[in-house]
């Protein structure tokens, strides 16, 4: 039996994927881990004979992490599209994600500072893995007008409802002493709460999806899903509009993914933000991403895409600018306002745009979404070793933040010549 489109309690329950994996994204690939490792890591790394700085090996692992799933998700998208196994990959990435962020409570990095990075790889392989199956089914749950409305319904609920789980963890950080724990205590006791929210709320959407209609495996699925990439490769490059708006996707997401990734970091080590200080900033951003998120739909539906996009791009070079001079607390909480509204509205619009810019019925919608999200993984990888070069040779992250205006004024360039209506 197939998806009915726009049905609202299927919606609901694909939005609840949201719900559940951005628990790990602003706990641990944000506002928790980030600046717990940069806390109590040691500040020189010996790797192959170099001291490294460890806030740059802390950004090539991210490096490594979404090279090794830019190089996956063809072939298993091909494995997904082929033998209709789309809610099984999901369900295994979810598994993997969540058991490695529970794994992340027994290593410390002041001993065991691989070990550790090695189980956030595969957190971040966990989530990451997953989402090119989650996206796929947004054509296939509404009709293209509502594309811009549940995809803002799916980030929103990521922010939201995350934000629950960041509230419990804070709780625990400000509170330690009266529960009868330390302080680091109760920040790995959040790596294990973010494992399990993860693995049940994810049910949910298990639960309200149907079932995979599944054929036998065949050794053929392994290439399918690369030549599939392929073909819509070649399908964009005859789209000059799509091949347009894709470039300036790839520079632009390049910038926002660094921001987010590392930005707790620059704050822990460039303004001395403790970690109560960093959760609350957290919170303020979630809560204004969820708002941006709609807001952004809301200007798209009055003035398209595209301009909405570009005002957007035009506040992230604002924002990087404006981080390379912040020097107190307070104006970081300022610059951080902007990053909240435009953090959801551009990840939420870049994704319903794409969605309105398929036009090929006879390819398998995971084979597009994979293509777009090898694409994201590629500019996070070229974003996050930028980021971590640039700190390595001039030893001031402030340096590697006003790099990223690059990226942003890349991707705006290649906006301005998409010449399409409303999109």
């Amino acid at each position: 039996m197939g998806i009915v489109k726009n049905d609202k309690k299927i919606i609901n329950g694909w939005a609840f994927f949201d719900w559940a994996n951005s628990a790990f994204t602003l706990v641990i690939s944000t506002a928790v881990f980030p600046p717990y490792f940069a806390a109590n890591a040691p500040d020189l790394v010996p790797v192959f004979g170099s001291n490294i700085d460890s806030n740059s090996v802390f950004s090539y692992s991210i490096t490594f992490a979404y090279i090794l799933i830019a190089l996956m998700t063809p072939m298993l998208s091909g494995i997904a599209d082929f033998s209709g196994r789309r809610k099984m990959f999901l369900r295994f990435f979810t598994l993997l994600g969540s058991l490695s962020c529970i794994a992340l409570f027994f290593f410390e990095p002041s001993t065991h500072l691989f070990t550790l990075l090695l189980f956030y790889v595969l957190g971040t392989i966990g989530f990451g893995g997953g989402i090119v199956f989650y996206n796929a089914y947004l054509p296939e749950i509404c009709t293209e007008d509502q594309y811009d409305a549940v995809s803002a319904k799916g980030y929103a609920y990521g922010y939201i409802g995350s934000v629950f789980l960041l509230l419990i963890i804070l709780l625990m950080i400000t509170f330690n002493t009266s529960l009868g724990i330390s302080e680091i205590l109760a920040v790995k006791l959040g790596f294990i709460l973010v494992g399990i929210w993860w693995l049940v709320f994810s049910q949910i959407t298990f639960k309200r999806l149907p079932d995979d209609k599944t054929t036998p495996f065949k050794m053929s699925f392994l290439k399918k899903g690369f030549d599939e990439v392929k073909i819509v490769g070649k399908q964009t490059l005859a789209e000059p509009n799509t091949v347009l708006f894709l470039s300036s996707y790839f520079f632009f997401i390049a910038g926002v993914n660094v921001v987010i990734l590392l930005a707790s970091i620059f704050a822990k080590d460039e303004l001395g933000f403790e970690s109560s200080q960093l959760i609350l900033l957290i919170l303020l951003l979630q809560f204004l991403a969820a708002v941006g998120a709609y807001l952004f739909a809301y200007i798209s539906d009055k003035i398209g895409n595209k301009k909405s996009l570009m005002i957007q791009i035009m506040i992230w070079i604002g924002i990087c600018i404006a981080a390379y001079f912040t020097n107190s607390v307070m104006s970081f909480y300022i610059v951080s306002v902007f990053v909240g509204l435009v953090f959801g509205g551009i990840q939420s619009l870049s994704r319903s745009t794409y969605s309105k810019l398929i036009t090929d019925d006879m390819i398998p919608l995971t084979s597009y979404f994979s293509f777009y999200d090898v694409l994201t993984k590629l500019a996070v990888v070229l974003g996050t070793f930028t980021f971590g070069f640039v700190n390595q040779l001039t030893g001031n992250m402030r340096y590697s933040v006003l790099a990223l205006t690059v990226f942003f004024i890349l991707g705006a360039i290649f906006l301005h010549r998409v010449k399409i209506e409303k999109v």
